[in-house]
């Protein structure tokens, strides 16, 4: 009998265990059962998602990497907070999942809303 050489077991573990880590991965999503995460972006960032008292925070977070003035990018976020009742995501992008957030633009025609 021909012996298999340690690199083919090798190679039939590691396959293995990257099949048995993307199963387990697919698995805990599914059983979250909260849907796609666009799905989930718009739950908790989009329109009616921010509370007066939060879009403080939200705001801050927004604004952190900001390459502008800080309290500039925030009094911009804040007005468009309070009318909005959202804020997108991260520092920058998904305008997507906050579409009041996305339309208001400037007298230039610019957006408003960091």
């Amino acid at each position: 009998m021909a012996a298999i050489s340690c690199k083919v077991k090798f190679a039939v573990v590691l396959l293995f265990a990257l099949f048995a880590i993307s199963m387990l991965e697919s698995f805990q999503v599914s059983a979250v059962g909260l849907g796609s995460y666009p799905d989930l972006l718009r739950k908790y960032y989009g329109p009616g998602s921010a509370k007066p008292e939060q879009c403080g925070w939200r705001c801050a977070a927004r604004c952190s990497k900001t390459k502008h003035r800080f309290d500039f990018c925030n009094a911009g976020c804040m007005s468009c907070c309070s009318s909005c009742k959202c804020v997108p995501p991260g520092t920058s992008g998904y305008r997507w999942v906050c579409p009041c957030y996305d339309t208001k633009k400037t007298k230039k025609g610019g957006p408003k809303c960091p």
